[in-house]
């Protein structure tokens, strides 16, 4: 007959001494300790203003209900902590930092209390004594820390920060010393009178599970104190669930690569997580996915992602987004390729990410073809930014488009996806893009993005004359040898100042699009803040062709590329406002070819 009792879960009331009289282990698949200082401060000072008065003196009053733990037990009858090990760790770190403080003191920490760090119990199979520490960690970034403190062979202050967790832990550690310091003075007796309040009167529901799948059902609907379960955590915890037992390894080990891949690029893991729903799942085009929306998302899609059917086939897919998620952020393409438009796309776009849904979607093109998507969307992002796009709306965008993305697989199909939604999108704002151009100053943009501005029409030029620009990488424009230059001076002498045509509107002409160019920074230094004439020299010896043709127009035979690539530009004797206009228009059509702004159609007119 079947023992329904061992299929039961359980739920018992415990104080902090009662939990300790069992033998606990966090599993090697669980998350690191994660608790920071002001969350250890909060656990202490909330025991304080329960079990102290304002005199510092213990009082008898309730007990102190700290939360939940879901467990269970091993054939060695060890308590697997499948949740809660933030708290019991830090409750732990107590006993041990208290038996320390009474030592330092030249006393002896209480018979109860080393049971509560440490004891013997009796090997299942051999009978045999076994010592054993009350909490054990099992993660790698434990680097066996708790093993060190328990053991004190050496002092905890000086033990090596090896790894993240190791530092929160040691610094729990040290937070906790200080608390007895300035609370309880340090004084052995009033640290064993706390500790009998602290190990009696606070108590903690301890849930008992017949399996480690059970275990994982029960954790998924709570969260630990202070430091809340993101996404992130209760995803990996899914995966556990739909895993077997025997794979439990094999999980572990993709999802550490998972997160040593974020990790190692500084991408915060939510928001990949959210940008590849976005770039391989459909959702509701009207809003975006938040972040407390991402778990829910999956619990609903598991069997369209896999999940369910293949949990590790899903772990290995989300590790393959992530590395091609690096390689962007590098700059690279999937496979690892140095990409000139998304080094372009790094400098124009700062903290904005959002294009990474597109390059997400498009990730299993073959470099060439990839490598002409990255230029369509960095001309699609600048388009956004240069017309005041709402960045809320970029999101939804490439997440509408993500789906017939990924169907490209050849050329053709990957232009009639560019002319369906990108050409499209940036021919209905050729209008808003020839006027921001027109009106477009200094101080109406990020300064970095001017500099980007300036680089892209400066290289466009080079690249036309030459087949290719002198300098391949944008950066070489943007570089700290490379200045921009303000043809009519911002700190001009009153005679310049008074010879500009329009003096009273000087300040506002300064900052125009027309005014700056790129020049080095030797030649710079030489030109100073003099007139336009007194400048023309040096703007003569720039290698920069659209910034020398201010003067002269360079000239090769006839017909030439070179000829051919500066045709359009213009020469200028003399600097005035009107001439300043002038070059601003002629900066905007030029914009046009650099960005690949499409002309309107009928089709778009109409």
């Amino acid at each position: 007959m079947t023992d329904q009792a061992a299929f039961k879960i359980e739920s018992n009331d415990l104080s902090i001494a009662d939990i300790f009289k069992n033998f606990f282990s966090v599993p090697d698949f669980q998350r690191e300790y994660v608790w920071e200082r002001e969350h250890v401060e909060k656990l202490l000072e909330d025991v304080l203003d329960e079990f102290y008065d304002e005199e510092g003196r213990q009082v008898q009053g309730p007990e102190y209900f700290l939360g939940s733990i879901v467990t269970c037990r091993d054939e060695d009858g060890i308590f697997q902590l499948i949740d809660g090990q933030q708290r019991m760790t830090t409750i732990y770190l107590v006993l041990c930092a208290a038996r320390d403080a009474i030592k330092e003191a030249s006393d002896q920490p209480t018979r109860v209390l080393q049971a509560q760090i440490s004891d013997v119990y009796a090997d299942p199979r051999t009978g045999d004594d076994i010592e054993r520490h009350r909490l054990t960690l099992q993660y790698e970034d434990s680097d066996g820390i708790l093993e060190k403190v328990v053991t004190a062979e050496q002092a905890v202050a000086a033990l090596p920060e090896t790894t993240e967790s190791v530092r929160k832990i040691l610094s729990a550690y040290r937070t906790i010393r200080e608390f007895f310091r300035v609370n309880l003075q340090d004084d052995p007796a009033e640290i064993k009178r706390f500790l009998v309040a602290f190990t009696t009167r606070i108590k903690l529901i301890r849930i008992l599970t017949p399996t480690i799948t059970n275990a994982l059902k029960v954790f998924e609907t709570i969260n630990d104190r202070g430091v809340g379960l993101n996404a992130m955590d209760l995803l990996k915890n899914l995966l556990f669930m739909r895993t077997s037992h025997g794979d439990y390894t094999k999980l572990k080990d993709r999802w550490k690569s998972l997160i040593d891949v974020l990790d190692g690029c500084g991408e915060k893991p939510l928001r990949f997580l959210r940008y590849y729903i976005m770039s391989h799942h459909e959702i509701d085009y009207h809003r975006s996915v938040r972040e407390d929306e991402i778990y829910d998302w999956f619990v609903k899609n598991a069997d369209a992602c896999g999940i369910n059917d293949d949990p590790l086939g899903f772990a290995e897919t989300l590790i393959k987004c992530a590395q091609a998620h690096a390689n962007f952020l590098a700059s690279n393409d999937s496979q690892g390729n140095d990409n000139r438009y998304l080094r372009n796309l790094a400098l124009l776009g700062g903290a904005l990410r959002q294009h990474y849904i597109l390059l997400l979607a498009g990730r299993h093109l073959p470099p060439l073809l990839f490598g002409k998507l990255c230029a369509a969307i960095e001309n699609l992002f600048f388009c956004y930014i240069i017309t005041r796009e709402p960045t809320k709306m970029f999101e939804r965008t490439f997440a509408r488009w993500s789906p017939e993305l990924r169907k490209c697989t050849d050329e053709a199909a990957l232009d009639d996806f560019l002319d369906k939604y990108i050409v499209k999108d940036m021919r209905g704002r050729g209008d808003r893009f020839d006027f921001a151009f027109r009106e477009l100053t200094q101080n109406g943009i990020q300064q970095y993005r001017m500099r980007y501005i300036l680089a892209k029409l400066t290289q466009h030029i080079e690249e036309r004359a030459w087949g290719s620009p002198t300098y391949s990488q944008l950066e070489h424009y943007t570089d700290k040898s490379v200045h921009v230059e303000h043809i009519l001076p911002q700190t001009p002498t009153p005679a310049v100042r008074d010879g500009f045509d329009r003096p009273d509107e000087y300040d506002d002409f300064v900052i125009r699009l027309g005014n700056l160019t790129l020049l080095e920074k030797t030649i710079n230094t030489s030109v100073s803040n003099r007139a336009y004439a007194e400048k023309a020299p040096g703007y003569r010896q720039s290698s920069f062709l659209l910034t020398k043709s201010l003067v002269e127009l360079p000239k090769v035979g006839a017909n030439t590329q070179l000829n051919r690539a500066v045709a359009d530009l213009i020469q200028f004797d003399d600097w005035t406002s009107e001439t300043i206009t002038r070059r601003q228009e002629m900066l905007t059509a030029l914009a046009r070819k650099v960005w690949n702004m499409p002309t309107a159609s009928k089709e778009a007119e109409q």
